[in-house]
């Protein structure tokens, strides 16, 4: 896959429902077993995550550490550091 692959995608497949609606872009990957394992347990401990919020956070993370300068990007990733666990 070329580093152009996303984009083309995303042009051709990605539409929004209005402006406050937020766009969903369904992801499919294949990820080491020791880490689905970690994300199984994660889960397991913590009810209030689904493995959705965890690859979405973990993506979030990623991209803002790694200098992504979108306002989305930046807000989801201090949402879910700041994030209180439910009771």
């Amino acid at each position: 896959m070329d580093r152009n692959h996303l984009e083309r995608c995303h042009d051709v497949g990605v539409t929004t429902q209005g402006d406050c609606t937020p766009a969903y872009v369904s992801l499919e990957a294949e990820i080491p077993e020791v880490l689905y394992r970690g994300m199984k347990e994660f889960i397991v401990n913590h009810p209030n995550w689904d493995q959705y919020r965890v690859m979405s956070s973990a993506l979030a993370h990623f991209l803002f550490q790694n200098g992504c300068g979108e306002r989305a990007v930046t807000d989801h990733y201090l949402d879910d550091l700041f994030i209180r666990p439910e009771n």
